[in-house]
């Protein structure tokens, strides 16, 4: 069974793959024998039993529905995995294996390394929506149309400034999404209390050996402080909501009365069951829906900072289906509006239609110098 009819429509295959299951179980097994190599390496296993257990491990092959069964009544992934991997080892290895590390340093460490991943993927169709805008608000900085407040007629603005407006807020999210991550991806490793005790005083450079491994920044344990995970979660849900205000106002001025702006042509997207003649903004739809549903998974993420003392029960366990849902909605509304950015059909002939028909003037105040202040170009 899989679950593609729910994802699919909401999310892109290149981010589903990132946070799927053969990917959690590579990057727990990554975690293991970076574990190993990094205590090698400063002495305290052998250089002989790192090598045996780093062989035992990427040799291993999991059931991804079986370990899910386990993980089930374990509580965490970690649990059943590592005695999976013990089984595929014997002797000092055996022994060795997931030494100085809980369950949580695993859990953490691999929502890290997905983060990771999972963020240069949804970059790029981001700009490509920033980029589109840039060049449309260009395009249409001095072309006067209607602009509504309380969704009514107001007064004449720059067709080129709403458009500017959407793409400063997207770049604006982007930016707090890149520093959120860029701080808080950091490698979870401190034992069953947070204090990395039995390392021999190696822990820090254990887990930094362990990080350069693994491709996160390093830091302390992080067990029971959550603000990372809330600001990673927090920046995704400003990127979603930006992309909706894009979506939302493509989609008011495609109603049919306005016409002034249409989503592209997309064969199979668009159309109507039951009623050929409708041409739908199904892209804006897909933005608007995840707009609506990421308050509700950042919101969830906020409650679950004030976690019980040095690890807690039941918050940070709800963690990382949160991210990965939130980095699910982001990509496949990016994605969408990409397609609709970069396709947006503007119909010069509705704005003007339109203004004249409100009688307004054609007045734009200072829009084109705001435009050029908003996307950092020079102005007239």
């Amino acid at each position: 069974m899989t679950d593609l009819l729910r994802l699919r429509p909401a999310a892109t295959p290149e981010m589903m793959a990132v946070f799927d299951d053969v990917a959690t179980i590579a990057h727990a097994c990554a975690f293991e024998v970076a574990l190993a190599r990094a205590q090698a390496a400063h002495g305290l296993i052998p250089d002989a039993v790192a090598r045996t257990i780093a062989e035992g491990v990427e040799s291993a092959r999991i059931d991804p529905a079986a370990l899910a069964e386990e993980a089930a009544l374990a509580g965490t992934l970690a649990i059943p995995l590592v005695r999976r991997l013990r089984a595929q080892l014997t002797g000092e290895a055996a022994q060795v294996l997931h030494r100085g590390a809980t369950s949580q340093d695993v859990a953490d460490s691999v929502l890290m390394m997905q983060v990771r991943a999972a963020h240069p993927v949804l970059v790029i169709d981001a700009r490509r929506v920033v980029a589109a805008l840039v060049r449309q608000a260009e395009t249409y900085r001095a072309t006067p149309a209607v602009g509504r407040t309380l969704l009514q007629d107001a007064m004449p603005v720059a067709f080129g400034l709403r458009l500017a407006q959407a793409a400063a807020g997207i770049a604006d999210a982007l930016e707090h999404l890149e520093a959120a991550v860029a701080r808080h991806a950091v490698i979870q490793f401190g034992g069953a209390a947070g204090t990395r005790a039995g390392l021999n005083g190696q822990g820090a450079a254990v887990a930094a050996h362990m990080a350069d491994a693994m491709g996160l920044g390093t830091g302390a344990p992080w067990h029971a402080r959550r603000t990372g995970i809330a600001a990673i979660g927090a920046g995704l849900g400003l990127l979603i909501g930006a992309l909706g205000k894009l979506a939302r106002d493509v989609s008011l001025l495609a109603q049919n009365r306005i016409g002034e702006a249409q989503e592209p042509v997309v064969a199979g997207r668009g159309g109507s069951s039951a009623m050929a003649h409708k041409r739908n903004p199904t892209g804006c739809q897909v933005a608007l829906s995840a707009a609506v549903r990421a308050p509700g998974l950042v919101a969830s993420l906020l409650a679950g900072m004030p976690q019980e003392q040095e690890r807690g029960l039941g918050g940070w366990q709800a963690e990382g289906p949160v991210i990965a849902e939130l980095f699910l909605l982001a990509s496949g509304s990016a994605a969408a509006m990409a397609v609709v950015a970069e396709g947006l059909a503007i119909d010069g002939a509705a704005i003007a239609r339109n203004l004249a028909a409100a009688g307004m003037g054609e007045e734009i105040g200072e829009s084109a110098a705001i435009i050029a202040e908003l996307l950092g170009i020079e102005g007239d």
